[in-house]
């Protein structure tokens, strides 16, 4: 034990010389001074009372090990305040199981064999077998089954999602009822749970900027506060040596120097600054733990203090307003083709593309062709696939030269737009739908109407934004009818379309803006942002870029990440008066200001129960934000009905 006291005691003096060495004073100096004031006082009526028989006079020895301790008691509750978050977070990690089922397919998906192995040996690109009531092991995509995933402890969202072919899942969250075989997409350090760990952790090391000004407090509070514990004791015992006040105020077995001696030490001990330091790691730290449970990932106290600042917020169009999953919603023919043959062509000549408009088309085309009793994987053969960058794709699909874009492309390739076409086209953009055309020898014969619903949050986000003084932007890469319409359903005013990666970049650059999106090219405008928010189911880069990740990949998110910014800022403010208003009210009374008047007097020990005491309140305080709660949920938004509620999905 007279080990460990000596530890802790040593720790204050060496953070006391370091200080000292840089030139600065912290929280450490004012302890030393306290405790050696204290001890060394005490050393000397120790050494007076043995070399004289008539000397009486009171030690200090409990006064320093109390201030010690006291300062302990502060400093074990930021530490509580640290584990709450930790703990949370240890068990997200623990989520995770410690096997998991690998199965070894044929080329036709049939099962070879399948063998228990640690989780922690898995690689991507390996199968893994999932029965009812398992949980997830990593990351992955299923390739068979159909099932539902409890995600809540990852998302928030309470009920189970619907997984089926091609659906991501998420490691540890816990497979409901259907038996899945999941592809590994990612392992280890690259999942999603390590991923939210590190992100929380790294976000509890960083320094907010509001730290400074507490810093810069401490830099010349400390100095200030020597000072005035110095004149206190000059206060007290120079009126006490020559007898200016009445001897019996002196307390037995003490006199004028020791009285204002205790005096001084008062003042030094309760006007260190330990909670000052608290105020702001503390709130920190326990908001982003609840912003992750929550499912919004705060990189840090720079991002967490800047979002509070926010005025205006930039949204990207396709996967942020809108769902980013388009799909065929209407066709037209010009032509005495038959729809499935004008299809079957269109589909394949995408069939090679990437686009998410080619897949749509392909997917719908399979569609068709099931409702027709046709095989729904079949696709002629074609020649001469060529991407049109902005415009298209052409092919040769059994001799034919199949055209699919939009308007630029039949113009490049000659081929006449009739009114009809027009008109039709026209009518589309109306409803914030793309419209794509085919043309088969240079003859358009036929359009796709292509939707890409709106997110059933999204206007009710707006509107909330407003109300909380912030102004919506929509910037997009898409044609200016789309994102008009858009704009018009969400109730954005602001629009600015056919706007390239390195332009939305430069409509970033202003006073306390943030940006909203999910893209590869949305990432140079996160990054660029005053504050980047990622959706949490766009690409990597995005993620990366952004300084807040909504993991949820709802836009109710952004309310909750601006929300709970400016709560924790206000939290830390408020800690601020409680550290401070300690000091303030406490120090003219330790100084002795009431003890003429009312006999009234703060000695070291109960100056040192005080300082704790605002040590205690701003923890106690920080605490608090562990109630935090939605501003909004996704349960309070209606859900709008039509089919024309959505967005091409060009960016």
């Amino acid at each position: 034990m007279f080990s460990s006291s000596v530890h802790y005691w040593l720790e204050f003096y060496v953070g006391a010389y370091h200080a000292l060495k840089r030139g600065y004073s912290n929280m450490d100096v004012l302890v030393a001074l306290g405790t050696n004031a204290a001890y060394f006082y005490s050393v000397y009526i120790i050494v007076k009372a043995l070399t004289s028989d008539t000397f009486e006079g009171q030690d200090l020895f409990e006064t320093s090990s109390m201030l010690v301790s006291f300062i302990l008691l502060g400093k074990y509750l930021e530490v509580v305040a640290k584990g709450k978050t930790s703990d949370a977070l240890s068990k997200l990690t623990e989520l995770a199981p410690e096997t998991a089922v690998l199965l070894t397919l044929e080329k036709d998906g049939s099962v070879i064999s399948e063998v228990e192995i640690s989780t922690q040996l898995l690689q991507r690109n390996d199968f893994i077998k999932i029965v009812p009531g398992e949980k997830v092991p990593v990351d992955g995509v299923v390739i068979k089954g159909q099932s539902h995933v409890n995600e809540s402890m990852i998302t928030g969202e309470a009920r189970p999602i619907a997984k089926k072919p091609g659906d991501k899942v998420i490691g540890g969250t816990v497979n409901d009822n259907g038996f899945i075989i999941v592809k590994a997409t990612h392992v280890g350090s690259e999942t999603a749970l390590s991923q939210i760990v590190q992100l929380v952790e790294a976000a509890q090391l960083a320094r907010a900027p509001v730290q400074r000004l507490a810093d810069k407090i401490s830099r010349f509070f400390v100095p200030t506060v020597v000072v005035a514990a110095f004149l206190t004791w000059l206060g007290w015992f120079i009126p006490g040596q020559l007898h200016l006040y009445p001897q019996q105020w002196i307390p037995k077995a003490m006199d004028s120097f020791e009285l204002a001696l205790q005096f001084g030490i008062s003042v030094l001990v309760v006007a260190c600054p330990c909670a000052l330091g608290l105020a702001t790691p503390t709130a920190v730290m326990v908001a982003t733990g609840k912003g992750a449970s929550l499912g919004v990932l705060i990189k840090g106290g720079n991002a967490l203090e800047k979002a509070h600042k926010i005025k205006t917020i930039i949204f990207d169009k396709t996967g942020t307003l809108t769902k980013g999953k388009p799909s065929v919603v209407q066709t037209k023919t010009f032509s005495k083709i038959p729809l499935l043959e004008l299809c079957d062509l269109t589909a394949s000549a995408e069939a090679n593309s990437e686009h998410p408009l080619s897949k749509a088309i392909v997917e719908y085309t399979k569609k068709l062709r099931e409702q027709y009793g046709s095989p729904s994987d079949h696709m002629m053969d074609s020649k001469d696939f060529e991407v049109h960058p902005g415009a298209g794709v052409s092919a040769n699909v059994e001799g034919k030269l199949v055209l699919v874009g939009n308007k630029r492309l039949m113009q490049e390739f000659e081929a006449p737009m009739s009114s009809e076409v027009e008109e039709y086209m026209s009518e589309m953009e109306d409803l914030a739908r793309t419209c794509v055309l085919v043309a088969i020898d240079r003859v358009i014969c036929g359009a796709l109407a292509v939707s890409d619903p709106l997110k059933p949050e999204a206007g009710r986000v707006i509107s909330h934004l407003s109300s909380m003084g912030i102004t919506s932007i929509m910037v997009t890469g898409d044609n200016w009818a789309t994102a008009k319409s858009i704009a018009k359903q969400v109730g954005i005013s602001t629009v600015f379309a056919e706007i390239d990666p390195v332009g939305k970049a430069e409509k970033t650059q202003g006073l306390a803006v943030a940006m909203v999106g999910d893209g590869v090219n949305d990432s140079p405008a996160l990054a660029a942002a005053d504050v980047g928010m990622a959706i949490g189911a766009g690409t990597d880069v995005a993620i990366e870029a952004a300084d807040i990740v909504l993991m949820k990949s709802s836009l109710v998110d952004v309310i909750t990440a601006i929300d709970l910014s400016r709560k924790t800022l206000a939290k830390i403010r408020l800690n601020y008066v409680w550290a401070l208003g300690y000091n303030v009210l406490g120090m003219p009374i330790a100084a002795g200001v009431l003890f003429p008047f009312t006999g009234i007097r703060l000695p070291p020990w109960l100056a040192g129960a005080c300082m704790a005491a605002s040590s205690v309140s701003v923890v106690c305080s920080s605490l608090l934000l562990q109630l935090y709660k939605k501003p909004l949920h996704v349960e309070d938004v209606p859900i709008p009905a039509g089919p024309g509620d959505g967005g091409s999905n060009l960016v």
